[in-house]
């Protein structure tokens, strides 16, 4: 099948039977519900660009089992400028749509399995990377988007899986058939879920003996009977429930979150990627966090190249932009946008093949790269919100500018340079809101934080790879000081 247009992609979706309920109703129609379609549209640019001749080099890839063309999120990556064009393309993605667009944990769940099936098979003598293969080519001929399923709720963190007072707050394995399996729990902060064809879930953390039936790795379609979702909240969500464009900051493009609950749900052997093999459970969970980590070296950025841009234009708006200091914390953000940037290439640039020749990133750097993505978005934010002003949160409603009477004295009042429409200058600062404070900082500050694992996730990470022994002895044999 060739690549899906924007067109089919958002046909696709229609057919789909998902069980979704948001804010305690069950939606009947998800792909133009106002609240979730804006999620919808940033996942169908990835197909939109992808059609584009002037974005194939960074949207397409040949798929290394048939030759053709797909959509880089399909793909495996071969080589260290695979994993250079990921990010890049990310950036680019994240320029055009200001928000999550989703496929990006599916992708690096992809690369994840398919080396680490590979190295399960050749030690215990499974067949799960054939399984795995066979589910890849499927994702490549329909031009599906996956989403990537590793985070369980996990109930008490002091607490295993296998000891939580309710199992069912990891993913686990219910029953053993002949025909396959059962498993019942859920995972939480799905991003993209209802814009996906296929779910890919993976164990959450390192397992042991004990919690064997939880070390599971399986595929299902998004509508597989057993499945449903809870959809998350986000600030200023409703807004988008009012009509016009102004207040909701990004018209156009947003993310989502889900809980995914999977009630009893059956998957049969072809679909079972992991069952009980605890002992690669935590080289799985490594290698995907890993790759997400890469990941927000270019999709955070993009987002970040916009905020930018925003800020500088807010400040032109009010007639401040020449100020030195204005000058001095744009370049400040640019800095610090740029060094996040450096680290997703670096990281890519110094990948190397696993076992299965799927290129892994250097997994130092990407935690580098995600410690610092911890960080200075934040920064950029406060710099944003700092430059903006405080009618960036005090600003009356797009209702009350387009009010008969009062329209006129909103419009008077809020006028920064005489040239610059007023409306012009509450676009822009809706939109720096939404970006920093509104449902974009979802996909942009805090995930920025929690997204791909928690700070000290990277920090434990970056200890491990950190290799300190080495550093050790390089010290000793400048200081000239022999032996242990």
């Amino acid at each position: 099948m060739p690549l899906m247009t924007p067109e089919q992609y958002e046909e696709s979706l229609r057919k789909l039977k998902l069980k979704v309920y948001l804010q305690g109703e069950l939606v009947s129609n998800p792909v133009d519900h106002p609240i979730i379609r804006p999620s919808m549209n940033s996942v169908k640019m990835t197909y939109a660009l992808a059609q584009e001749p002037q974005y194939e080099d960074l949207m397409l890839a040949t798929s290394h089992l048939n030759g053709s063309r797909i959509n880089r999120f399909t793909h495996l990556h071969q080589n260290s400028d695979d994993l250079v064009k990921k990010v890049k393309m990310q950036r680019l993605l994240g320029q055009k749509t200001a928000s999550c667009f989703q496929r990006c944990v599916g992708m690096d769940a992809m690369n994840a399995v398919d080396s680490v099936t590979f190295e399960m098979d050749r030690k215990l003598g499974t067949n799960y990377h054939e399984r795995f293969i066979k589910f890849l080519t499927r994702v490549q001929d329909k031009d599906w988007t996956v989403d990537g399923a590793m985070t369980d709720p996990k109930g008490d963190r002091s607490l295993s899986p296998s000891k939580q007072a309710d199992l069912d707050l990891f993913v686990h394995i219910v029953e053993k058939r002949a025909d396959g399996i059962v498993v019942s729990g859920a995972k939480a902060h799905q991003t993209g879920a209802l814009n996906s064809h296929a779910i890919l879930v993976m164990p959450t953390i390192s397992m042991g003996k004990e919690d064997a039936d939880y070390a599971l790795s399986f595929a299902t379609p998004v509508d597989a009977e057993g499945i449903y979702y809870i959809y998350g909240r986000q600030s200023c969500d409703t807004r988008k429930l009012e009509g016009g464009s102004i207040d909701v900051g990004n018209s156009q493009f947003g993310g989502h979150e889900v809980l995914m609950v999977f009630d009893n749900l059956f998957v049969p052997w072809e679909n079972v990627f992991m069952c009980g093999e605890y002992e690669f459970s935590g080289l799985l969970v490594e290698r995907f966090a890993g790759y997400h980590r890469q990941s927000y070296g270019g999709c955070k950025v993009g987002v970040g190249d916009v905020l930018i841009g925003a800020v500088a234009l807010a400040t032109e708006y009010s007639g401040s932009s020449r100020a030195s200091h204005v000058k001095d914390k744009l370049i400040e953000m640019i800095h610090l946008n740029e060094t996040l940037y450096g680290c997703g290439i670096a990281c890519s640039a110094e990948g190397c093949p696993t076992a299965s020749g799927t290129y892994l990133i250097d997994l130092l750097l990407a935690n580098v790269c995600k410690q610092n993505v911890t960080r200075f978005p934040y920064e950029i934010a406060r710099l944003a919100e700092d430059l903006a002003g405080g009618l960036m949160v005090t600003m009356p409603s797009e209702k009350d500018l387009r009010h008969p009477e009062i329209g006129k004295i909103v419009e008077k009042y809020l006028k920064g340079v005489a040239t610059v429409p007023t409306e012009d200058r509450m676009r822009i600062l809706r939109l720096i809101e939404n970006i920093t404070l509104g449902t974009a900082a979802v996909g942009y500050r805090t995930e920025s934080m929690h997204g791909a694992g928690s700070p000290q996730a990277q920090r434990i990470m970056i200890s491990r790879q950190g290799n300190l022994e080495q550093k050790k002895e390089l010290a000793k044999a400048i200081a000239c000081i022999a032996g242990k």
